[in-house]
C-alpha cells in the first residue's frame, strides 16, 4: 500500500506545496507578522522535512519539537485553524483527493495544543 507521501507525489509534491502554502499564509494579514523575523528559506527547508516525514516520506525531520518551536509566538487557535485552512486549499489546488486531505488534517490536529500558546 502506497503512503500519503507516494500518493501526492513525493518530494517535487511536498516541495510545490510548501512553496505555494507559505505564499498563502504570508499573504493573510491575520498571519503575516508571525513570519517577520523569521528566514524562510530555513522554514521551508525545515517544514519540507517535517511534512515529508509526517507523510511516510524517506526525508528525516530532525528539528525541534512543535512545543519548542512555537514557543513565545503567542499562536492563537484562529491563527492555527486558518493555517491549516491554508495548507488544506493548497493541497486541493494541488489535486490532493479529498480524503487523503482529510486524512493529512487528521493527523495535525493533534498538534494544536503543542502549537497554540
Amino acid at each position: 500500500m502506497a503512503t500519503i507521501y507516494e500518493e501526492i507525489g513525493g518530494e517535487p509534491a511536498v516541495s510545490a506545496a510548501v512553496e505555494i502554502f507559505y505564499g498563502k499564509v504570508l499573504d493573510d494579514p491575520s498571519l503575516a507578522g508571525y513570519f517577520e523575523r523569521v528566514d524562510m528559506a530555513d522554514l521551508e527547508a525545515h517544514q519540507r522535512a517535517f511534512i515529508g516525514a509526517a507523510l511516510g516520506g524517506p526525508e528525516l525531520y530532525e528539528g525541534r519539537s512543535m512545543k519548542e518551536a512555537h514557543a513565545g509566538l503567542g499562536i492563537t487557535g484562529d491563527a492555527f485553524d486558518a493555517v491549516v485552512g491554508h495548507l488544506g486549499d493548497t493541497l486541493t489546488e494541488l489535486g490532493v483527493p479529498g480524503p487523503t486531505i482529510g486524512t493529512i488534517a487528521g493527523a495535525l490536529a493533534p498538534l494544536k495544543t503543542e502549537i497554540v500558546s
